[in-house]
């Protein structure tokens, strides 16, 4: 084409000095704009000085050579854009083979790229799904294969050189051209990572054993937490290589026994994911007293930290000591916020007995605490809002006027915005309809007082006591023992009980509810003159001349055969308030009835020493 270019440029239609470029866009077939991106260039039409480029969303663009040659620049053939555009499915067969892929983009970008590029280069086009996996495989094998500089920071670009560097070589000069503790301690954690793979991981680990112990010691006083970090990297990679330890090495024990740690700071400048080993680390060097430290750590420390606390004192067997710090802590209203957090999300079959509504208390307390500190975090704020189970849970088996007390409480709370507080204060009705008047500030028709018998109210009273005191206790045993029986998904025995909770706690809470409206009465005396609960109305069906007899009672109270009937009932409350001679109509079994009230008596009068509520129908 340059001929063709030289031609065009002698008969004045491009200038010279474009010739060369012209000739490098057509040969390389491929080009990218500055605006529309990655280009094929299709045709090359020499009458009319132009070229045809496929650009994304521009098939066929027409565009002046003299245009082009300013505003293009050529892509190769074996550039990763041009390998895209003319065999994508090559390049995705090259996917299961990372380092040849990531060699081909490097190369297509002068040899280095930031993890960032290659990422553009290849999603979503040649890697569709879960390029964190595919990427952290690729770092593994650039790592090992001597052709690669792997950064350790991600803004840095992975380099490829063409001489080869063996990887224990290359880790080693890392280290050596590594400053301070901090970096020597990253490098060594990545030669742990590979140690299989080093050609001779003794004198590695030797010589980086061998530089960082007296940085260690120059470090233990001054920034503790990074001289521990730094000899767990030390002795394992000690216990990797099967080294002896060096003689008059800083032990972590000793890091551990010096006078004025503060034991939970200390601990937070660790990184988390040395978190379980520096308490196992305390543990062995304090065999006597980590318990106690523990314990009192867990209130002054972060909800992760709190985590890896509890399972260490779980894991050794003091979960009783455990739930006894977290009960007097909540009980005290002094557990943290952070401790509180903990407890939120792990709360579990093993914390039954706590679980309460004193906990949501405890959460509010230290949230206004926190506030009234200004301290600006709100992570148990947002965790209470998410979790949609946890009200419902801490007041599953709570009596109601402990859960209307809670219900006072939030209301009153400054800790949560309006909006966010009518969102909880609507949980706390879904699960206690009971509290629907204490929310709305409106006493509602089923907040109304019951009028109910002695004899029924003791038979209510009977029911809710054997439900609170046998069978939901021994369905909380029935979820317990089929909860060790394992996976949750698929245990039948579980769901089962579980299902059987809701039950009960539904039941108790409809006995709660009329419980707390019945007011009990002997339904003595009652007046003759209209009627009303406590009477006997002998009226006449109009319809069959035949005369019925009523005995009105209370809400409970119901025999059918003996014309006992409650006050609810839409017979009674159509008798209600009438008087002897008043007709009235009621539907009974799907019928219109009508009556005339005949008389009125009372039920009973001021019953004579002796006799009992027995010997009148109930």
């Amino acid at each position: 084409m340059k001929e063709e270019f030289e031609k065009l440029a002698a008969a004045g239609k491009i200038e010279g000095r474009h010739v060369a470029v012209l000739t490098q866009l057509a040969e390389a077939g491929c080009c990218t704009h500055r605006s529309w991106g990655f280009g094929r260039i299709k045709a090359v039409d020499t009458v009319f000085a132009r070229f045809a480029i496929d650009f994304p969303g521009k098939p066929g663009h027409p565009m002046d050579l003299s245009f082009a040659a300013e505003s293009l620049k050529p892509v190769s053939k074996d550039h990763i854009l041009a390998r895209k555009a003319t065999d994508l499915d090559a390049v995705r067969h090259l996917a299961a083979h990372h380092i040849d892929l990531i060699k081909i983009v490097l190369n297509s970008y002068g040899g280095k790229a930031t993890a960032d590029q290659i990422q553009q280069a290849l999603v979503p086009d040649v890697i569709s799904d879960d390029w964190k996996k595919w990427w952290e495989t690729a770092r593994r094998e650039m790592k090992k294969d001597g052709h690669f500089i792997v950064p350790s920071k991600k803004s840095e670009p992975v380099v490829y050189q063409a001489q080869e560097t063996s990887l224990q070589d290359r880790l080693l000069a890392d280290f050596r051209a590594a400053k301070g503790l901090k970096a020597h301690t990253t490098v060594a954690l990545e030669v742990l990572k590979v140690i299989p793979d080093l050609k001779d991981k003794k004198a590695a680990a030797a010589e980086v054993i061998a530089a960082m112990n007296p940085e260690i010691a120059s470090h233990q006083r001054t920034q503790t937490a990074l001289a521990l970090e730094a000899i767990f990297a030390r002795d394992e990679l000690i216990e990797a290589c099967g080294l002896p330890p060096a003689a008059g090495a800083v032990t972590a024990a000793q890091v551990w026994a010096q006078e004025g740690l503060k034991f939970g700071p200390l601990l937070e400048a660790i990184p988390a994911a040395k978190h379980h080993r520096a308490l196992e680390s305390f543990k062995t060097a304090n065999p006597e007293t980590w318990v106690e430290v523990l314990r009192g750590a867990l209130n002054f420390v972060s909800a992760k930290l709190a985590k890896e606390i509890a399972n260490v004192l779980i894991n050794n067997g003091k979960l009783d000591l455990l739930k006894e710090t977290v009960s007097r802590l909540i009980s005290q209203h002094a557990a943290s916020s952070e401790l509180l957090l903990w407890f939120g999300r792990e709360r579990n079959e093993d914390y039954l007995d706590i679980l309460s509504p004193e906990v949501f208390r405890a959460m509010l307390t230290s949230m206004e605490r926190d506030q009234f500190n200004e301290k600006r975090s709100n992570r148990l704020r947002d965790f209470i809002l998410e979790d949609q189970q946890l009200l419902a849970e801490l007041t599953a088996s709570a009596d109601i006027e402990i859960v209307k007390d809670l219900t006072r409480a939030l209301k009153l709370s400054p800790v949560f915005d309006d909006m966010d507080k009518r969102s909880l204060l609507a949980r706390l009705v879904k699960a206690h309809p009971s509290v629907q008047s204490l929310v709305s500030g409106e006493q509602t028709k089923q907040d109304s007082t019951l009028l109910v018998s002695w004899e029924s109210l003791e038979r209510r009273r009977l029911e809710y006591q054997e439900l609170v005191e046998k069978k939901i206790p021994a369905n909380s045993k029935e979820i317990a023992i089929a909860r060790s029986y394992g996976d949750l998904r698929e245990n039948h025995e579980y769901k089962a009980a579980k299902e059987m909770q809701k039950i009960l706690m539904r039941q108790k809470d409809d006995l709660e509810i009329a419980l707390n409206r019945a007011r009990g009465q002997d339904f003595t005396n009652a007046s003759t003159e209209s009627v009303g609960p406590g009477a006997v109305v002998l009226a006449m069906d109009l319809a069959t001349n035949q005369p019925e007899t009523f005995t009105i009672l209370g809400a409970w109270d119901s025999d059918p055969d003996k014309g006992v009937i409650s006050y609810l009932t839409p017979v009674a409350m159509a008798l209600l308030n009438r008087k002897v001679g008043d007709e009235v109509e009621f539907e009974l079994h799907g019928n219109t009835r009508r009556h005339r009230i005949e008389k009125i008596e009372a039920w009973k009068t001021a019953a004579p020493a002796g006799e009992t509520s027995g010997d009148q129908p109930a």
